[in-house]
């Protein structure tokens, strides 16, 4: 047997980005499910909620009080994983090796609004939280001390999110982080080889072959990545080389809050619920260096997989050798393709 065929025969789908491998096993699409079922939660919530913590004019739990903000807010977490008032000391042991890490965590209230998601609220307002995600960016990013800026957004009580209001995080940091590293060493090996951006060439490819296009307009393209993980793992690319979000003009912007209203909804109608994801971009390290290979992107991993009750878990194989998904890129597009382009809720009315 010779020929490979991607919709039957197991096979490893290699990460251009990191160097790391995923195995994808389509066969056992055909097997019965009988393990955990997840609670779906169909209340619909209300635009103000008096015990919320990120509502506007409420008191949050380390005591501080929000002010009436109109549309986008963004504050210094109370709880923050990395302090800016921290030992940056070194530690070894013997084989035992620490550092002492410094940082700045915010939280990024998107809208004033407790029941709204990011599918749910119009263009604009999202545009908002695109220029304050800019804004941080080069704020943070401009410290001394801070080398990496990361932007991320957890969706859904399923993906650890302790509050439904709708808002993201960003964590600030004194190194970069592995997984923007592995995607360094990648770009960078391919920008002084090719003497082109990685990611370029790689969206080249995928919009010739389509297949794993889910969406694009005339600045963006959202696709299922060939190395897909999750199973309806996708990413927002730029068609223009940038190195971060902030060399994005004001066309670009929009452009980006336009796909982002766009995919999320499709996410939402696959299962017609609000459908859990983690999501976060990835752009060019704050560290003082040019990173002229750097192509930003933003990924989402969403868990669900056969339906608003059953998700993908990472266990077993997947913690102890390497990732494992059933179903392919190319079926998860086409299923992401297929859904309509208005928001289920807004159709049942």
């Amino acid at each position: 047997m010779n020929t490979l065929d991607f919709h039957e025969h197991p096979h490893r789908r290699y990460n251009i980005l990191t160097g790391e491998w995923v195995l994808v096993s389509p066969h056992r699409t055909k097997r019965p499910w009988q393990g955990k079922v997840e609670k779906v939660d169909t209340a619909r919530k209300p635009d103000y909620d008096p015990t919320c913590y990120l509502c506007p004019g409420n008191e949050r739990a380390g005591g501080f009080h929000n002010p009436a903000y109109p549309d986008t807010f963004v504050f210094t977490n109370d709880f923050a994983a990395l302090l800016e008032v921290s030992s940056e000391a070194p530690y070894q042991k013997g084989l035992l090796k620490a550092q002492g890490e410094r940082g700045i965590c915010k939280v990024v209230c998107f809208s004033p609004n407790h029941g709204l998601t990011l599918p749910q609220m119009e263009v604009p307002a999202i545009l908002k939280v695109v220029e304050l995600w800019q804004e941080q960016y080069l704020e943070l990013g401009a410290l001394d001390f801070i080398q990496h800026v990361q932007i991320f957004e957890n969706k859904g009580d399923i993906m650890g999110c302790s509050n439904p209001h709708p808002h993201g995080q960003i964590w600030a940091q004194s190194t970069i982080p592995q997984e923007t590293r592995l995607k360094s060493i990648q770009q960078e090996k391919h920008w002084w080889e090719n003497k082109g951006s990685l990611l370029s060439e790689y969206l080249e490819q995928e919009l010739e072959e389509k297949t794993r296009i889910i969406l694009e307009n005339d600045r963006f393209v959202a696709l299922v990545p060939f190395w897909a993980v999750w199973p309806y793992e996708a990413m927002i690319i730029p068609r223009r080389h940038m190195r971060h979000i902030a060399e994005m003009d004001e066309v670009e912007k929009e452009a980006f809050a336009q796909i982002l209203k766009a995919l999320t909804i499709r996410f939402d109608n696959l299962f017609e619920t609000s459908f859990p994801y983690s999501a976060g971009i990835h752009q060019a390290p704050t560290d003082g260096q040019e990173h002229a290979e750097w192509h930003w992107h933003m990924s989402f991993y969403p868990p669900l997989l056969r339906s608003a009750t059953v998700k993908k878990f990472m266990v077993g194989y997947e913690m102890f050798a390497e990732p494992q998904r059933d179903v392919t890129a190319e079926w998860a597009a086409e299923r992401l393709r297929g859904v309509s382009e208005r928001h289920y809720l807004e159709l049942g009315n």
